[in-house]
């Protein structure tokens, strides 16, 4: 299959080289200067999608999706798929959606989950919104750069997902780096802090998997400085578009907000940006009541 993979960077970069390497003949793009294994490098958008079965991008933001699909679907064959695994705003999702069906394309938007490590191992969790004949071209491709593809519905259902997803990561993580600053206070030992609530009704991905105290539970950021596996200010991106939806859709969402609000603070007034978004622990240890 011939692949245009638009967004080559710390997520579609290793993306892209899966599918090479799984012997897809993948061109791409970016604005950066990258290079990526297996991948041919072209000048633009455009020339990516040029004759592409597929077309996938990776963007930092609706704004930016709206301006490529602009450039690429217009370039792009009757047919073809346009793939959109960027985490976007759901309105851009359906609005790049329905210019794609205009156009005579098939679209699916498809956020993913799994970070810069899923990507690179080929482990992604892919939610996807779009017909059932959009999803079945693209599948195939989902099983490369994946372990799982949930088709969630029709066109921004997928957006929808990750959105409502990462809400429930953001405000679990920080209930937990909470639990954990409150039972070093307590003189409680973090380890039997681990070990109580790992089994029990405190049970959750963020302490279980992605535990925010270092040397406690499996390998993770929290055990190299913090250096970033989902960094604190992507958190902060995802948690404003869950309130933007939230806003739209006239629900009432305040842990949401709370959680927004404090990654806010986190990233743009203290020192959590460049930091994974676990790094609450730390800005909770030093911390009293206000």
């Amino acid at each position: 299959m011939k692949i245009g993979f638009i967004g080559l960077g710390n997520m579609g970069g290793p993306m892209a080289a899966n599918l090479a390497k799984a012997g897809h003949d993948v061109v791409g793009f970016d604005m950066a200067d990258v290079a990526i294994e297996g991948v041919a490098l072209v000048g633009s958008g455009a020339e990516a999608a040029k004759n592409a079965d597929v077309v996938i991008t990776m963007l930092p933001n609706g704004q930016i999706l709206r301006a490529v699909a602009n450039e690429v679907i217009p370039a792009m064959n009757t047919g073809a798929a346009l793939v959109d695994c960027s985490t976007v705003d759901v309105e851009s999702a359906k609005a790049v959606a329905q210019q794609a069906e205009d156009a005579g394309l098939l679209s699916v938007d498809a956020p993913v989950s799994g970070g810069i490590g899923g990507a690179a191992g080929g482990t992604l969790t892919f939610m996807a919104g779009g017909s059932a004949e959009a999803f079945a071209k693209a599948e195939p491709l989902f099983d490369i750069m994946g372990q799982k593809a949930v088709h969630c519905g029709a066109a921004g259902a997928g957006q929808s997902a990750k959105i409502c997803n990462n809400m429930i990561l953001g405000v679990t993580m920080i209930a937990t780096c909470e639990a954990f600053a409150l039972a070093d206070k307590l003189g409680l030992d973090r380890q039997k802090m681990f070990d109580v609530v790992s089994t029990s009704s405190g049970y959750s991905w963020t302490m279980n998997a992605y535990c925010p105290a270092p040397g406690v539970g499996p390998q993770s950021p929290a055990d190299n400085d913090y250096q970033p596996g989902f960094a604190s200010e992507l958190m902060l991106k995802d948690l404003r578009l869950s309130q933007q939806a939230a806003e739209s859709a006239n629900a009432d969402t305040p842990m949401g907000e709370i959680a927004s609000k404090l990654y806010a603070q986190f990233v743009e007034n203290e020192d959590g940006l460049g930091k994974d978004f676990s790094a609450m622990l730390p800005r909770f240890e030093k911390r009293g009541r206000p």
